[in-house]
């Protein structure tokens, strides 16, 4: 046990090294956008996010699902109740994120974030939110893929009784597909982010959890040409949810 202990610290520290080399790197490759093309930043950034979880000690699991293959081209959808997913779901699969835009003056992350591609959103405000509807819409269509919350933020460790329109309406308009992915930490209390902690917090938190476990769940596409408009999409899909929910955590 003590030995077990002593090799997972020797572990953290070292993917803490590696984790401020390549923070550095990045943040420094930030101030310099005509040296490396966005599509190789953003292939780093993903790297980055996978040394971060390695750094916080949190052991991923994908767990496939579907049946199907994945889509070439989607619209991610999962559940929200932790800070990790913002680098868990990029260590794992190839999609932008939609963050708050208060992501983007985080001290340090923040700069690297908005610098691989990520879009923003003032979700406070409604235009604003119009604006994000409209620059995601022509980011599937080009072919890109994104990850969108659709609880609208962190909303505990259950499922939030409604899920927002957004990311379903979207898929609707360019006709690409939802890709739900469904996530499962097993030490809920030291993941789940809530007022009034912070971000260091919860950072803490994971790297001392006595459960490290992480599952995220990918199931099969959900195709909007079975459904007549957004909100019966919508209900099937939070339906879904609501079942992943009493399977994993009961």
């Amino acid at each position: 046990m003590l030995l077990k202990y002593l090799l997972r610290i020797s572990w953290i520290i070292y993917s803490w090294c590696e984790l401020v080399i390549a923070t550095a790197l990045l943040y420094t490759l930030s101030y310099f956008p005509r040296l490396i093309s966005r599509t190789l930043y953003f292939y780093l950034f993903r790297t980055w996010c996978k040394v971060f979880v390695s750094a916080l000690g949190v052991n991923l699991r994908l767990h496939q699902k579907n049946t199907q293959p994945i889509p070439k081209n989607f619209i991610l959808v999962a559940n929200h109740p932790s800070a990790f997913e913002d680098i868990g779901i990029p260590a794992l699969f190839n999609v932008y994120s939609l963050a708050k835009a208060e992501v983007a003056e985080w001290w340090w992350a923040g700069r690297i974030v908005e610098a691989a591609g990520n879009l923003f959103v003032k979700r406070e405000s409604r235009e604003a939110r119009k604006v994000a509807a409209k620059r995601i819409t022509d980011f599937v269509k080009s072919g890109k893929n994104i990850v969108i919350y659709p609880e609208g933020g962190c909303k505990g460790r259950r499922i939030f009784h409604t899920f927002m329109h957004g990311a379903f309406d979207i898929s609707m308009q360019t006709g690409v597909p939802i890709l739900p992915v469904f996530l499962h930490y097993e030490s809920q209390d030291d993941f789940e982010w809530r007022n009034p902690q912070t971000l260091l917090h919860k950072l803490w938190h994971m790297m001392v959890t006595q459960n490290n476990r992480a599952n995220y769940y990918l199931y099969d596409a959900v195709y909007p040409d079975k459904f007549e408009n957004k909100e019966a999409y919508n209900e099937y899909v939070h339906k879904l949810y609501i079942e992943w929910q009493e399977r994993y955590l009961k």
